[in-house]
């Protein structure tokens, strides 16, 4: 999710994924960015390097973020934050060093989950009260992946990006389809417009990381949050539950139903190829996370006004999940190095300055949802009738979740991304029964 380079691409460095989006050329721009991916860094500084006030590290890209720190610079000019902005490529290594070197900045940026609860773990990181950082105006359900044993260790910083259900109405109604509400509408929709000659869900396999947005949202539909959440907690023998087995089949039954096409496979993310495929009419429905909006808007348009539809991602009958629980990427996060000598000019900086109101409006104007409570009048005065009905659902969306579970990529510990990528991409190739992708996974996570 997110930082915004070209055409979506993610960037890694030896684990968690971070997906990225593209500007749009009508409202979206390079402002709203989540998780910058590049190859050059660090870049820039918002204050001196005299030594005095406060240190800060984040990504590049994060133009929203670096104008709360120039606020706060003007407001305070002897305790200023000198902000260090690098590639993503670059960030997780030198974040990893500089805590070990006892040589971390005040204030870090993450991607919460089990990255940060590493630190957490490890003792790097100051919980924050209420009181302290004003948590409580926050998305309940966002707070939750800087959350642990019942302690917050971090702030959103920047705006919303769950996973939904793209649709293209005219491709839809030609077919005779409605958009699916249940995973069983799903599966009739996609033997429907087999037959009309479509490809049902553009997806771009060859990233392996999309295809994994359906095993995240099968099995939190079929199990319930719970299951992943004790998984990331580090029971690693909740793999083999059998609600994983029976996402891991509902996945596979997609496939062999046509749902992905014949080259799926073949398809890379990076090179817009699968959001194409939805705006040129060739496929009628992606699962995406809200930063392909940014990338339709930028590529058509004239689609996105007429013919773009968005919707939650299925439900499904007979299992155990809240359906309107969503998966996805809830917000990068700010968090406090427990080192810090400078507690409470940072707390000042967490607490008035990150997601105030300016802020607010600069990230909506920019076309991305932050996650605050209370911003029902806010979304009213969007002035584009398209980006208000998007902005609101996407709102309305997390507002109604229980739960936002972090993609699991980035939820669990570097050492377990690549295994669980790979399996992802077996058991999609059904090169895997659906059991042994739980077996696989139980044993790379012990």
């Amino acid at each position: 999710m997110r930082g915004i380079p070209v055409n979506g691409t993610r960037g890694t460095l030896g684990g968690p994924r971070v997906r990225c989006v593209v500007a749009s050329a009508i409202t979206l721009t390079a402002a709203m960015g989540l998780a910058a991916c590049g190859t050059s860094g660090p870049s820039g500084s918002s204050a001196d390097s005299s030594g005095k006030g406060l240190t800060m590290w984040a990504l590049n890209d994060q133009t929203i973020l670096k104008e709360s720190v120039d606020a706060y610079n003007k407001d305070h000019p002897d305790e200023k934050i000198t902000l260090r902005l690098f590639a993503n490529d670059d960030y997780k290594q030198k974040l990893r060093v500089a805590f070990g070197a006892n040589q971390a900045p005040d204030i870090f940026f993450s991607w919460g989950g089990g990255a940060l609860n590493d630190y957490v773990k490890a003792g790097k990181v100051d919980a924050l009260t209420a009181a302290e950082a004003d948590t409580d105006r926050f998305t309940p359900s966002v707070i939750q992946s800087a959350t642990f044993d019942g302690k917050v260790y971090g702030v959103p910083a920047n705006g919303l990006a769950p996973v939904v259900l793209y649709y293209n109405k005219k491709v839809l109604a030609d077919a005779g389809v409605e958009p699916p509400k249940t995973y069983d509408d799903l599966l009739a929709a996609v033997k429907k417009l087999k037959g009309e000659g479509v490809t049902p869900l553009s997806l771009a396999a060859n990233s392996k990381w999309p295809t994994l947005m359906y095993l995240e949202y099968l099995l939190d539909r079929q199990g319930g949050s719970e299951v992943f959440s004790k998984i990331a907690s580090g029971d690693t023998a909740v793999w083999k539950d059998p609600s994983v087995t029976e996402a891991n089949q509902k996945l596979q039954d997609l496939a062999e139903a046509g749902a992905f096409g014949d080259n799926a496979s073949s398809v890379n993310y990076d090179q817009g190829a699968s959001t194409a495929l939805l705006y040129t009419g060739k496929a009628a429905m992606e699962v995406m996370g809200t930063w392909e909006y940014a990338n339709i808007a930028k590529a058509d348009p004239d689609f996105l006004k007429s013919d773009l539809g968005y919707t939650a991602f299925p439900s499904l009958s007979g299992g155990a999940g809240d359906p309107n629980s969503i998966v996805g990427n809830p917000s990068n996060f700010l968090s406090l190095n427990s080192s810090t000598k400078n507690r409470s000019a940072a707390l000042t900086y967490l607490k008035d300055y990150v997601l105030d109101d300016s802020q607010v409006d600069a990230y909506l104007a920019a076309g991305s949802v932050p996650p605050v409570n209370g911003l029902e009048s806010k979304l009213a005065a969007v002035k584009s009738s398209s980006d208000k009905e998007w902005l609101t659902f996407v709102y309305d969306l997390v507002e109604k979740s229980p739960t936002f579970q972090l993609s699991w990529d980035q939820a669990l510990p570097s050492d377990q991304a690549d295994p669980l990528l790979t399996n992802t991409d077996k058991s999609f190739l059904r090169q895997i029964a659906p059991a042994d992708f739980g077996v696989n996974m139980s044993k790379a996570g012990s």
